[in-house]
């Protein structure tokens, strides 16, 4: 009986490490590089018209996105519109701002791309590039400063 029970949880310590060696984890950066090569560069430059045109609209966009993956997983629910969505729930109401940019971006992605790109992953992709792009904007801001005071 003993015998039987070790050789069990052999049995079944081998098939988990072959499973875990077999599968592969689907997440690439390259994702969409044949299905939309183009997403990553028309994301990036609508986030910086908006950052242009509202600097503030970089922490939006990350806020976002952290609501849009706080309740259920990153899904895109928070775009979603209607009375019982997370976009007109009350904590959102007046805080949860960046939905048009958001749809500007989506309007960009899908003249390139129809239907292959989710909203979800636009949502990522534009919270990345706000990070990415702000930190660029004030690099070069403290540069200025630095040159034309110094």
């Amino acid at each position: 009986m003993k015998r039987s029970s070790c050789y069990n949880g052999y049995s079944l310590f081998l098939t988990m490490l072959m499973l875990c060696v077999v599968s592969r984890s689907q997440l690439t950066t390259d994702f969409y590089s044949t299905t939309c090569p183009k997403l990553l560069q028309t994301v990036r430059k609508e986030v910086l018209k908006a950052i242009k045109s509202e600097t503030r609209m970089a922490a939006s966009l990350i806020r976002l996105h952290f609501h849009d993956c706080f309740v259920n997983g990153c899904d895109a629910s928070v775009l979603l519109d209607g009375s019982d969505g997370e976009k007109f729930a009350l904590p959102n109401i007046n805080s949860a701002r960046g939905f048009e940019v958001v749809e500007a971006i989506k309007t960009a992605v899908e003249s390139q791309c129809s239907g292959v790109v989710s909203c979800a992953d636009i949502l990522a992709i534009a919270a990345r590039d706000s990070v990415l792009l702000w930190g660029e904007i004030m690099e070069s801001s403290a540069r200025k400063k630095r040159w034309t005071s110094g």
